[in-house]
């Protein structure tokens, strides 16, 4: 890896909590008026229109997001229309709200901070039915792709993986870019936090709709970073590479040359009105970016195993609906009536939809880092308000025992509102989730860009709850938080951790 050491991300972490990070100027202004253009657009170059069918294709939410497709030696090969599905229920238009003064804003397949959409997509493809080989960039604007660079390019995408076998089988990988200043104009420095958080929510649709039709779907987080940004012809002063997913499975032998990626230097508009860069995000990717093959071999490995307090008598089992009960809204229903909740209704959600919305989230991710699947770099800690059958308190989700472990019970509505950085919806929700990681034991594992894969993980699984949520006609939204506050509130069972992600469900 690029750096045994862990001093940078620790630097960028601590710097960047709520409410004193010292890298975050406390009262930065920021006027929504002036947010900026969300989408990338290329000038001049040769596009593919994209058909669109949102039609559900019969396979629930709640299954989508817990079955783990596995690669079979057949071909499974996606075609345009499917790929043109997976792009729309991932980061496509799902709805557009006129606000005062802002106008119309459109809305996105997944939830991202601010609602700034600095995430994009991009597909890396050989000939697939309807698709040429070739570098595409999915504009969610006009629904089409933009050719970039024709021929089939997935060899570099091999290469750059360290030979990774879902890569190596793919007829397509989607790469998932951050362009930094559509989100620092309100965030500031905190917008690396962000970048891992609103992809790693698309990422937990495009694994879903892609379970739904029954394609293998894998999180790559070990790629050399140059090596795909130079594909992409991205200018890493304003956007990098966060992450790939490679999907389907194809029997297909690749060349074995790698092919060149020389600078095409493609004029696109402004990529953001907001064009300060931000010299702490840069060293953090720096210091976490991984620039050879061998560094990605050497990156790769089991994930650490973590431990936790020895567990108390009082478990109460997760009950979630039986197969007979569960709903069936289809994915792609769900993925379209999603949205972030603004005001819970304070009234109980059943202990029975708590517990299916825990056990479809938690199964497991599919990555290149969380080996065997099933493994995790998260741990749940609750703040129950109103669930009926559980009483008031906070909880820790042991997974061994699938079970919630009351750790203090009481009435905590108002403390979830304070470490939800002092807002309603936590006060009001039935029940608040932080994702918590051992920063420690990941980054001595996975150096610095065990930062990213933590942030990921955790977002993903958010993603997730945000599906198994609104698929019970819940309500759910994630949320910022003041970071030591969490640790200490969940001390001392929580002693050392930090908290990568925050969901608030409840009734609407």
């Amino acid at each position: 890896m690029t750096d045994s050491k862990t001093e940078d991300a620790w630097h960028y972490h601590n710097g960047t909590k709520h409410p004193n990070g010292a890298l975050m100027a406390r009262h930065h202004p920021y006027d929504p008026a002036f947010r900026p253009n969300p989408y990338k657009i290329y000038k001049n170059l040769e596009s593919t229109n994209l058909p669109l069918d949102k039609s559900p294709i019969g396979k629930s939410a709640l299954n989508a997001i817990l079955e783990n497709i596995k690669p079979e030696e057949t071909n499974l090969v996606p075609d345009l229309n499917i790929l043109s599905r997976i792009l729309y229920f991932s980061g496509g238009i799902t709805k557009t709200i006129n606000f005062p003064r802002l106008g119309d804003v459109e809305f996105r397949a997944a939830a991202c901070t601010g609602a700034l959409f600095h995430i994009e997509i991009y597909v890396v493809c050989g000939r697939i039915p309807g698709l040429d080989a070739g570098v595409y960039h999915f504009d969610p604007k006009e629904m089409k792709l933009t050719l970039l660079r024709k021929g089939d390019y997935r060899r570099a995408l091999v290469h750059a993986s360290a030979n990774n076998i879902s890569v190596q089988k793919a007829p397509l990988i989607l790469i998932y870019t951050d362009i930094f200043t559509r989100n620092t104009i309100k965030y500031q420095t905190r917008e690396y936090r962000h970048a891992f958080w609103d992809c790693g929510t698309i990422i937990a649709n495009t694994l879903a709709i892609s379970s739904a039709h029954k394609l293998p779907a894998k999180v790559i987080l070990g790629f050399v970073d140059e090596l795909a940004n130079s594909l992409l012809d991205l200018n890493t002063d304003k956007e990098v590479t966060l992450a790939m997913v490679p999907i389907g499975f194809s029997e297909e032998i690749l060349e074995e040359k790698i092919p060149a990626t020389p600078p095409l230097k493609l004029k696109t508009e402004p990529l953001s009105n907001y064009d300060f860069d931000d010299p702490e995000i840069q060293k953090i990717h720096k210091a976490s970016s991984l620039t050879s093959v061998r560094e990605v071999r050497g990156w790769l490995g089991g994930t650490p195993k973590f431990s936790t307090p020895t567990p108390k008598e009082n478990f109460i089992s997760l009950d979630p609906f039986s197969k007979d009960e569960i709903p069936d809204d289809p994915v792609e229903s769900v993925i379209l009536r999603r949205g972030s909740t603004r005001e819970f209704s304070r009234e109980s959600i059943s202990f029975q939809q708590l517990s299916t919305i825990i056990k479809h989230s938690t199964r497991g991710v599919p990555s290149d880092f969380l080996e065997p699947y099933g493994s995790s770099l998260i741990h749940l800690y609750f703040i129950i308000n109103a669930v009926d059958g559980l009483q008031s308190g906070s909880y820790f989700y042991n997974v061994k025992q699938n079970a919630l472990e009351l750790l203090k019970d009481g009435k905590f509505r108002d403390v979830a509102g304070y470490l939800g950085l002092n807002q309603d919806l936590p006060v009001d929700g039935s029940a608040a989730i932080f994702f918590m990681s051992d920063l420690n034991a990941v980054l001595e594992k996975f150096g610095n860009r065990g930062y990213r894969a933590a942030q990921l993980e955790a977002s993903i699984m958010g993603g997730r709850f945000y599906l198994a949520s609104y698929a019970q006609n819940l309500g759910a939204t994630g949320l910022t938080f003041y970071d030591d506050a969490v640790t200490e509130f969940f001390s001392p069972h929580a002693k050392d951790k930090s908290v990568m992600f925050m969901v608030v469900v409840g009734k609407k």
